[in-house]
């Protein structure tokens, strides 16, 4: 680091993306991409649109929005887009953590990176023995909450009664619901936000959606709460929803056929795979996500790790939670790969 840099940012360690090889030379299962293209009309599209790049883009994502609100059956005022998922995470930060925050001990690693740029005291509450939140421990916190549903990287996802007890034992400050994976799941808090007033849900195209390299995530909460998100993205990236993600945001909004088409097929494959897991000596958490969070009872997690990457299939390895593999579900094709591999 160069002597310039500010003194309150030296200790901070940044988030590590999955390894991003290049294309072709791995089944790369390790970032919990979606595994199939963007439907043919958003190809299309995208050339049309590139030809007005060289005009600034709404930066009220109008048409995306009503489109979106339509989709969703919610207001226009109920809902902000951000560059990824994590620049939505990054604006509640800004607008709702003064001093504290609470998260799991086990989740989502840009949470504590969030903490530590933005100066916020993080509390990090253990997961239980099953891998599972324990809500009782979020009542009364006094300070913001932030939950993945269904988490990540374990997959397990608590239900609807759940989260409404922390939202309700939380009325003095804001909850947010981090639904990356929410589609896979069946279900979404989408519904409650005018139910409570101190909730969040952020949510992101990049994983039911097959947008991943185009960056689009969103808030959705009562007009109040996305009017402060609004004043923070405005006073720092009022175009930050570039012309091509926004067109192809509503294009893949519009293709429901082919969005519930992926959906199913890599819930059906995640179910399937899980099976085969029981069948030979693996111990996998109950995944709602487009992953599963396995470990083998014969070899260590590292040693799995390995032993697929040689056999050219990455998967992501976490050193801090033992011997569990976190494993995308990949086409059939890959998957029938990785089962092939893990018998050898």
């Amino acid at each position: 680091m160069s002597k310039f840099l500010s003194n309150k940012l030296r200790n901070l360690i940044p988030y590590v993306p999955g390894e991003q090889p290049k294309k072709g030379e791995f089944i790369k299962l390790n970032t919990n991409e979606n595994p199939y293209p963007p439907s043919q009309n958003m190809a299309d599209i995208a050339q049309k649109v590139a030809k007005e790049l060289n005009l600034y883009c709404d930066p009220n994502c109008s048409v995306l929005t009503d489109t979106f609100c339509k989709y969703y059956n919610i207001d226009c005022n109920e809902v902000l887009f951000g560059n990824g998922s994590d620049e939505i995470l990054a604006f509640c930060y800004l607008a709702f953590c003064d001093r504290e925050v609470a998260f799991p001990n086990i989740s989502y690693g840009f949470y504590q990176v969030f903490s530590d740029l933005f100066n916020i005291q993080a509390e990090q509450i253990a997961l239980n023995d099953k891998f599972e939140i324990n809500i009782e421990a979020y009542f009364n916190k006094n300070k913001t909450i932030i939950i993945a549903n269904p988490n990540a990287p374990t997959g397990i996802a608590l239900n609807e009664n759940q989260i409404e007890t922390i939202l309700q034992n939380n009325a003095q400050n804001v909850v947010v619901i981090d639904e990356a994976y929410a589609d896979f799941s069946g279900y979404s808090a989408k519904k409650l936000i005018n139910k409570y007033e101190n909730l969040v849900v952020v949510g992101t195209f990049s994983k039911s959606r097959n947008l991943a390299g185009a960056r689009l995530g969103y808030a959705i909460a009562n007009e109040n709460l996305i009017s402060d998100l609004a004043m923070v993205k405005n006073s720092y990236n009022p175009y930050n929803v570039n012309a091509l993600t926004q067109t192809l945001g509503i294009e893949s909004i519009r293709d429901d056929a082919y969005f519930k088409e992926c959906i199913q097929k890599i819930i059906n494959e995640r179910n399937n795979f899980i099976e085969f897991l029981d069948r030979n000596d693996f111990y996998t958490l109950p995944s709602k996500a487009n992953f599963v969070f396995t470990k083998s009872n014969t070899i260590s997690g590292e040693q799995l790790y390995q032993n697929l990457r040689e056999q050219k299939i990455l998967v992501r390895y976490f050193k801090t939670i033992g011997d569990f593999v976190r494993i995308t579900i990949g086409t059939t094709e890959e998957m029938n790969a990785v089962k092939k591999a893990l018998k050898n």
